[in-house]
């Protein structure tokens, strides 16, 4: 499997075949056939492989963050690490797979889902103690941390001024969560009802919103039906 992740790391998924990882591996091609089945089989278990190992990797690391600017800082340090070992291309080659080859997509989903679930428990720990606890889904952001991360290495390949300026933008947002959590008790209660506030008027916005979608432009009488029920 070793030999099937620098292959697709070196020469792309088009040029990755049984003959050139046999040949990267040092064993004879018929090997990949008898234990995989088919190329695509063996990029999925080298997938899955690949994210098991990275993730032991850093497990540790990421179980010692207490908050999302030593997260950020982290992701930062793995950024770096992964793009110079060749992991961040092998990455890149399995997604632009996996649209035309369905075969490839459970596995690299799977992969994926290894880093989210870490993320999520780091999320889960230091968003808990602070005001945003309330008002964040830890599995949702895991997923959107996640996603960022993948587009920002494919990103900075051709532009790596911008993917710095983006890695910044984060960690501003990091620190202005960390000023909340300076906050005093009767501060943050405030916080916290301005964000509830907030939120539940986007929601009923958003309902509104569907509800025209659904049935057209407002009437006169759906108005004042509307008017009567938040009256009530």
């Amino acid at each position: 499997m070793e030999g099937a992740l620098n292959t697709l790391s070196k020469h792309g998924i088009a040029k990755t075949s049984a003959r050139s990882v046999a040949a990267a591996a040092g064993v004879n091609q018929a090997l990949v056939f008898y234990h995989f089945g088919s190329v695509d089989e063996l990029l999925a278990a080298a997938c899955r492989y690949g994210a098991e190992q990275r993730v032991v990797r850093y497990r540790d690391r990421l179980a010692s963050v207490s908050t999302l600017t030593e997260l950020l800082q982290c992701g930062r340090e793995l950024h770096a690490e992964e793009r110079a070992g060749g992991h961040v291309a092998f990455l890149a080659q399995l997604l632009a797979g996996a649209q035309t080859q369905p075969r490839l997509a459970p596995a690299t989903a799977a992969g994926l889902k290894l880093w989210t679930d870490e993320i999520e428990k780091v999320l889960t720990r230091v968003l808990g103690s602070t005001v945003l606890a309330d008002f964040t889904d830890p599995a949702g952001l895991a997923r959107t941390v996640v996603a960022s991360f993948v587009g920002l290495e494919l990103y900075e390949g051709v532009d790596h001024d911008g993917a710095e300026q983006a890695l910044d933008a984060l960690e501003q947002l990091a620190t202005l969560v960390n000023v909340l959590e300076e906050l005093g008790p009767v501060a943050q209660r405030t916080v916290r009802h301005t964000i509830r506030h907030t939120m539940r008027r986007t929601s009923t916005s958003r309902a509104v919103k569907d509800e025209q979608g659904q049935q057209g432009a407002p009437t006169p009488a759906s108005i004042a039906r509307r008017k009567v029920r938040r009256a009530k």
